[in-house]
């Protein structure tokens, strides 16, 4: 091994130690340090581990060059060559992550890393990785079965910083699969880690963490409040959910009656280019934050998820119909409302996310129950009392009728009392009798 492949490989371990906690900005002073050691002559490992390094701190510092180091890295792994080389295979599959490929990183690597003697730290670090591809790739049940064991190593190691950043996914997944309880403490207990470790590669991507255990929970302040600030800090680009986050916003904002505040989202960027996750939809999902309530909008959103056919997408296509689905169930349209959610359903229920499934399966219950008689014209309630009136009466509580009308729990229950004191009943039963009773009966 000649010295410029040792120095560079001595370089390449500091960068992926300090890729865990340190600033991706302070990481481009290795870069420059790899750069200076390829020379003249090119070489096959200095060069994999130079492409690796400007590819990852392009990605986490947003440059468009980042691609092509991380393709040119990739193209260099042979795994005749480096397939038992640990380090270069840690490499490979950091590329492959950083280049949104996470299908690739099971595909392409999990064989070698099966047949690595390497100790527990290194172990933990791919397996994070592979565990983080599984999920992200829509095989969430094995995702969270490699980040599990990933935590146990890195404890075995001793390291909080691999740690921090294992338990961190490891939350992540346990609230796609329904484990809310385990995902909260796993997350309290990242945040922690986090801090021990002095990591803001972790710290940066706690945020994203906690959002599908909000919107599982079914907490949309919450929610909405995790979408605020990722959109303020650009979280995302390192899991292609960047323009993602900015688009649930948007719809939530144009759903709950502030279309200036969802137009201003929007008009803040432009759509991605093609091969980013997601983006065969999001032009249309962009028409449809601007009039939510159109039918034929509805329907070209609906059409362009048929484009949403990388491994990558099978959350973000499941959500997507989701939301589509939950929309029409609001407008009445019934038939379109139920073909949505099954396709939520069945997405869901085939990558074992069985936290949204959750979410999405309450829906498909309520606008699949029988649809009541509409109530009749002569009661003395406000519009807003009404539609409170007529979400109670089919069966939804205080919480999801606050949510689905955009309002606290405390304005359902203020609504509620009115409701029952100028209809004159007691009860929910009786509630939902009185609406469809003729008058003076």
């Amino acid at each position: 091994m000649g010295e410029r492949v040792t120095a560079a490989r001595s370089l390449a371990e500091s960068f992926l130690d300090d890729a865990r906690t340190a600033d991706p900005v302070t990481l481009r002073a290795v870069v420059r340090r790899l750069e200076e050691l390829r020379g003249r002559s090119p070489d096959d490992e200095v060069e994999l581990l130079f492409h690796t390094a400007a590819g990852v701190v392009g990605v986490r510092t947003r440059q468009p060059y980042a691609s092509r180091h991380l393709d040119t890295a990739l193209r260099l792994f042979d795994p005749d060559r480096f397939g038992q080389d640990e380090l270069y295979l840690e490499c490979a599959l950091l590329c492959a992550l950083s280049a949104i490929r996470p299908h690739e990183a099971r595909a392409r690597f999990a064989h070698l890393v099966d047949r690595l003697d390497a100790p527990p730290a290194r172990l933990a670090r791919l397996l994070t990785m592979i565990g983080l591809g599984d999920a992200w790739s829509g095989d969430v049940a094995r995702g969270q079965a490699a980040l599990s064991r990933a935590r146990a190593l890195a404890i075995e190691a001793g390291r909080v910083d691999i740690q921090a950043e294992a338990t961190s996914f490891l939350a992540k997944v346990e609230a796609l699969r329904g484990d809310t309880a385990a995902a909260s403490e796993h997350l309290s207990e990242a945040r922690g880690l986090a801090a021990r470790a002095a990591s803001s590669w972790v710290a940066a991507h706690l945020a994203e963490c906690a959002a599908p255990l909000h919107l599982v929970n079914g907490d949309v302040q919450a929610w909405v409040g995790v979408l605020e600030f990722l959109v303020g800090t650009a979280v995302g680009a390192n899991s292609g959910l960047f323009y993602e986050h900015r688009w649930e916003l948007a719809t939530h904002h144009a759903l709950h009656g502030d279309r200036a505040q969802a137009l201003r989202l929007l008009a803040a960027i432009p759509d991605p280019p093609l091969e980013w996750p997601g983006a065969p939809a999001l032009p249309a999902w962009r028409a449809w934050i601007t009039d939510p309530d159109d039918p034929e909008t509805m329907a070209r959103f609906e059409r362009s998820l048929t484009g949403l056919n990388r491994p990558a997408e099978r959350l973000s296509r499941a959500r997507m119909a989701w939301l589509l689905g939950e929309r029409h169930a609001w407008l009445g349209r019934r038939a379109d409302a139920i073909r949505l959610l099954e396709t939520a359903a069945s997405g869901y229920a085939a990558m074992g996310a069985g936290g949204p499934l959750t979410r999405v399966s309450v829906a498909l219950d309520r606008v699949a129950a029988p649809v009541p008689v509409s109530p009749r014209q002569d009661l003395p309630l406000t519009p807003t009392e009404l539609r409170v009136a007529q979400s109670v009466a089919v069966g939804m509580s205080n919480r999801e009728t606050a949510d689905q009308l955009g309002v606290s729990a405390k304005t359902v229950e203020f609504h509620l009392a009115n409701i029952f004191r100028k209809l004159a009943v007691r009860n929910r039963t009786e509630l939902a009798a009185s609406l469809t009773r003729p008058a003076g009966a």
